[in-house]
């Protein structure tokens, strides 16, 4: 018989009970659910119960949960001393050690205790859930059940289907995860799953910007929190999760998935590693931090500078109506004749271009001219930072000058060294990229990939309404504008996102 879910005896056992085992342990009990906690290691199980129902209590003095709701939950944990305790659960999920091996062997003696419609769910968030379920009698019964830690906070769970997971086996594990107070998610068994998977374009492109040259991490970060709309940038990130973890799941991703250049990690990041230069756990990343706290930073002064007149070029007329205006409204003198003159700044907007390349196109003296990044807003209600990229031979003068007139008006200006693609466009397609390849692949619907994304990273939008923001059209040039001037098959567009760019449809949009 099917498990039922939603019935309220349901008797749910975890093998495992380190921080994810506790956190899962927490809110099965705090949703009705008895809960058998195990674990190997002698006292761990018992010791992990009193954690829980400590914080339960903490929850109950500051008035987040009734007293009456502490007491039943923690009535409802049970600690088993061995593994054939868990012979009446229904469901079973295991938060060990991220080891195939151990793993394997924990299933096969978990098939000779439990009941024969009992579910085996794994937790893991790196390995294969088909190559787990192989080792068992009946692989269909076995799913992924993928929290994010911390359990109770981070509410998203992967319901993972391996290659032979029963439809009724997800089914129930998606009903466990939104009875538990979570959203639940469906996925494939792909390296990665949805949001490991999803994550990878935020951090190693922006790595790749670091290794070119382009900007440093600070500006990248300022760059991505401020007029992107993230809550951290890629790097603080990285010094938050700690390379030592970042680093071997870029590299994992990358060769689960034979090389994909998409996933291409970076030699800076794995240097770093070696170096033992982890982020914040070790007082120094990226940045240096003391006592837990990241040291200031200096912030470059605007130049006192002043441009004699300014021309923008007509490549995209909205956006040079828009640039006129804030010239205008700095007191320049605006040139609106088809070529500048001799003395005039000149902005162009390139689209996944380098400003080079754009100075070139356009017959311009790259010595006068810089790029200014126009596709996440310039004016009134756009971004609180504004980016600003030169050539290689644009003139000191010419930059300061460029950097005054856009921070006139008050708002934040980061200057950066040419770029295909400056630093927001060339991290933002990545993450669509990579977005629009998941619903490609099938390997989750759109709806759901979005759902992933903003609850278990955190990003403003979801891959796919990032994309639609943008305008798939902008997100494609940008892509193959890139992928002409590197010619490496990392930025080449996805067939999801061309066809719907094409199509002028939304990327959330599901084949039929």
């Amino acid at each position: 018989m099917p498990v039922d879910i939603n019935s309220p005896p349901l008797c749910l056992g975890i093998v495992g009970t380190g921080a994810m085992g506790r956190g899962i342990a927490q809110i099965a009990a705090q949703a009705g659910i008895r809960v058998l906690m195990f674990d190997a290691l002698h006292g761990a199980a018992s010791g992990a119960r009193e954690t829980v129902i400590g914080t339960l209590a903490r929850l109950a003095e500051k008035g987040k949960i009734p007293a009456e709701a502490l007491a039943a939950a923690s009535a409802r944990l049970e600690v088993v001393p061995r593994l054939e305790g868990l012979a009446s659960a229904q469901v079973i999920v295991e938060a060990i050690v991220e080891n195939l091996d151990v793993k394997k062997a924990l299933f096969q003696q978990l098939e000779d205790i439990i009941g024969a419609d009992c579910i085996l769910a794994t937790n893991t968030s790196s390995l294969s859930v088909t190559s787990i379920a192989a080792a068992c009698k009946r692989p269909e019964r076995v799913a992924g059940l993928h929290f994010f830690n911390p359990v109770p906070l981070m509410k998203i769970v992967e319901v993972v289907d391996g290659l032979l997971t029963a439809p009724r086996v997800s089914a129930a594990l998606l009903a466990l995860g939104q009875r538990m107070g979570h959203t639940a998610v469906q996925t494939r068994d792909t390296p990665g799953f949805i949001v490991n998977h999803a994550g990878r374009g935020f951090v190693t492109e922006a790595l790749r910007i670091l290794g070119e040259g382009i900007a440093d991490f600070r500006e990248v970060d300022r760059i991505m929190r401020e007029a992107a709309g993230f809550r951290m940038g890629p790097f603080e990130l990285m010094d938050l999760t700690g390379l030592d973890v970042s680093q071997p799941v870029m590299e994992s991703i990358y060769h689960q998935y034979y090389e994909e250049p998409r996933y291409r990690p970076s030699a800076i990041a794995a240097q770093r590693l070696a170096g033992g230069v982890l982020g914040r756990k070790t007082g120094r990343g990226f940045y240096s931090y003391s006592g837990g706290v990241q040291e200031p930073a200096a912030v470059a002064a605007v130049p006192d500078a002043r441009a004699a007149s300014v021309w923008v070029s007509q490549t995209h007329p909205e956006w040079a109506d828009v640039l006129r205006e804030i010239a205008a409204a700095a007191g320049i003198e605006v040139e609106t004749d088809y070529a500048p003159s001799s003395q005039a700044l000149c902005i162009v907007t390139p689209l996944g271009a380098d400003a080079t390349t754009a100075c070139v196109t356009q017959g311009l003296d790259p010595a006068r001219s810089v790029a200014i990044d126009c596709l996440l807003g310039l004016g009134s209600g756009g971004p609180a930072r504004r980016t600003l990229m030169t050539t290689p031979l644009t003139s000191a003068a010419t930059r300061d000058a460029a950097h005054a007139l856009f921070a006139a008006d008050g708002s934040a200006v980061s200057v950066i060294r040419d770029s295909a693609g400056f630093v927001a466009q060339r991290i933002l397609a990545c993450i669509v990229n990579i977005g629009c390849d998941i619903a490609q692949q099938r390997i989750a619907s759109p709806a759901d990939i979005d759902r992933a994304v903003t609850l278990g990273l955190g990003y403003p939008k979801g891959p796919l309404a990032f994309g639609d923001a943008l305008g798939a059209m902008n997100v494609l040039a940008i892509l193959e504008a890139m992928q002409s001037f590197y010619g490496d098959p990392r930025y080449r567009p996805s067939p999801w996102l061309k066809r719907r760019a094409l199509l002028g449809i939304s990327l959330l949009t599901d084949d039929t």
